[in-house]
């Protein structure tokens, strides 16, 4: 084992990076904070004039006292559905948290916005909570209090495989795997949603407010001609005394909310994967001196080493083929007491026996070569892996095709594809092409993904796509008999990059589901401890196997 990092407060460079990224924290927080607010202040005001609780006042009642909600895919929607109005975190909440001491997910409609109406990637964003239950084996908590599909945009979140079907299958699914899955209806269940409470375990029903029914009043009275209001036709009392639909009454949300507490109290308890873990040490330097150490601009270098060092237990690894295939760094150590094995690129200049190689996170045919062999190391013995991704790529050229990059790099996303054990993903700056897929990307199912707020996520760099997509449009125009002259290219390449350069942002992403939250750096030691104790509830560990691999 041996210590790593150094002083690098004294650089040059320290106190401007850190200054640099402290304002991209500050933005994101404002961001955040805005979205915390759902609909809005009057809608939060409407919604206690109703006597009801909003989601979040929901979850902290319902989560142990002195403990906190591990919030996931808070910028869901972000910028999207913005004709409409928008819809701040996709009008539903999910997350991680504690009740009498053991993780659950919860999923909470917000009916803030847009009454808790369903939009194409609320059902993504629902699919993802039912996966990570399925994955980590933890029970699900449902809170229902929604319109149901947003009807303009039904085309697109009715039919499909990953659509709002998908959700009620999975709770068949969740069900037969043995997972406890509690609702609770406190608003409005209606229409195919209805399905979601009733195919949990158990159901609660807030009286007044709660009411389940395949078609509402309105839909009635067209469809068959009958009046009748929606209390009568699935309020708390019809549902539960005489279609007996749900399980419990509760006179208001608090109340419902102590019930689910109670009832989850005397649920059965799961064996642990057992992984690995000792008494956690700190690192030996600051986390938030990684402020100082990142880049502004995500093509520059930094030294790998040094933010590793501001993550791990003691700031110690042992370090897996040191000398070899040193664009990436493969090691094992401890965060948070936890064993873990990392897999992280390199982003510095390192010194060879040819001289000084600026290696800037692009794969080599040898690194590749080790990361596979520590990934199977790792599933042997079952030691969670930390993939610290900063990539722009494989290395390209008449040297590295002769070499056999693509055999190598195969090997690794072949092995990366196989791994059983938890795999948990930071996106720390550049995250391109294939090297997103050999870097454990969200296509290769980590248990959670998390992306640092100026990280990237695109097939290639901004430059390099800039450059291609001008000269196509150039060409366009050209067929079309138009002329460009310097002036217009570069109002057309300006336009590009920009364009380029916001939809690779990590809250582009983020809203998109591609990663599961934007975190702050100084937290990362945090979200992985987290990751791997929620991983540590699913005990059924696969065996693992290889495919065909070309050595």
């Amino acid at each position: 084992m041996k210590k790593i990092g150094k002083d690098i407060t004294k650089n040059k460079d320290f106190l401007k990076r850190e200054d640099f990224y402290k304002n991209i924290m500050r933005k994101l927080e404002v961001q955040k904070s805005t979205v915390k607010l759902g609909g809005g202040e009057k809608a939060i005001k409407r919604q206690h004039d109703k006597g009801k609780l909003t989601a979040r006042e929901r979850i902290d009642l319902l989560i142990d006292k002195e403990t906190s909600f591990l919030e996931l895919n808070t910028f869901a929607a972000h910028g999207m559905y913005e004709e409409y109005g928008g819809a701040p975190s996709s009008g539903t909440l999910f997350g991680i948290g504690k009740i009498h001491g053991r993780d659950h997910v919860i999923v909470v409609n917000d009916a803030t916005v847009k009454a808790g109406a369903w939009f194409p990637i609320t059902a993504k964003k629902n699919l993802r909570a039912q996966e990570i239950a399925m994955e980590n084996r933890l029970p699900l908590i449902y809170l229902v209090d929604s319109a149901g599909v947003f009807l303009p945009l039904q085309e697109d979140i009715f039919p499909d495989k990953e659509h709002f079907g998908r959700v009620f299958r999975n709770n068949a699914k969740i069900s037969a795997m043995g997972i406890p899955q509690l609702a609770a209806i406190m608003g409005p269940c209606v229409a195919g949603g209805a399905y979601l409470p009733i195919m949990s375990d158990e159901a609660l029903i807030v009286k007044g407010e709660g009411s389940v029914f395949l078609a509402g009043s309105h839909l009635v009275r067209a469809a068959i001609g009958e009046k009748i209001d929606n209390e009568d036709l699935g309020g708390a009392v019809v549902q539960s005394n005489i279609s007996g639909v749900t399980d419990y009454i509760m006179e208001n949300d608090e109340e419902c909310l102590k019930q689910i507490r109670s009832l989850v109290e005397k649920g059965k308890t799961e064996p642990k994967a057992g992984f690995n873990r000792t008494e956690s040490a700190p690192p030996l330097f600051d986390p938030k001196e990684v402020y100082g150490l990142l880049p502004e601009d995500t093509i520059n270098q930094y030294d790998t080493y040094e933010l590793i060092a501001r993550i791990v237990d003691n700031s110690k690894i042992d370090e897996y083929k040191a000398g070899y295939g040193k664009s990436i760094i493969t090691a094992y150590a401890r965060i948070d007491g936890w064993s873990v094995g990392i897999v992280a690129n390199q982003r510095s200049i390192i010194k060879t026996e040819k001289g000084e190689m600026q290696i800037g996170g692009v794969i080599y045919s040898d690194s590749a070569d080790k990361a596979t062999r520590f990934i199977m190391n790792c599933n042997q013995k079952k030691i969670p892996l930390i993939f610290l991704q900063d990539v722009t790529g494989f290395m390209v050229g008449s040297k590295a095709e002769h070499g056999g990059i693509i055999k190598d790099g195969a090997k690794m996303v072949n092995a990366v594809a196989n791994s059983v054990v938890p795999k948990i993903t930071i996106i720390v700056g550049n995250s391109f092409g294939a090297g997103n897929y050999a870097m454990c990307g969200k296509a290769y199912d980590p248990r959670f993904i998390f992306a640092y707020p100026n990280a990237k996520i695109s097939v290639m760099g901004g430059n390099q796509a800039s450059s291609v997509l001008l000269n196509i449009k150039i060409k366009q125009m050209e067929k079309a008999g138009k002329e460009f002259s310097d002036a217009d290219k570069k109002k057309l390449l300006d336009e590009i990059i920009n364009s380029y350069e916001d939809k690779s942002s990590p809250l582009y992403a983020a809203a998109r589901l591609w990663v599961d939250e934007v975190i702050d750096p100084k937290l990362t030691r945090e979200y992985i401890s987290r990751s791997i104790e929620c991983a540590d509830n699913n005990a059924n560990i696969e065996e693992f196997k290889l495919g065909v691999i070309q050595t």
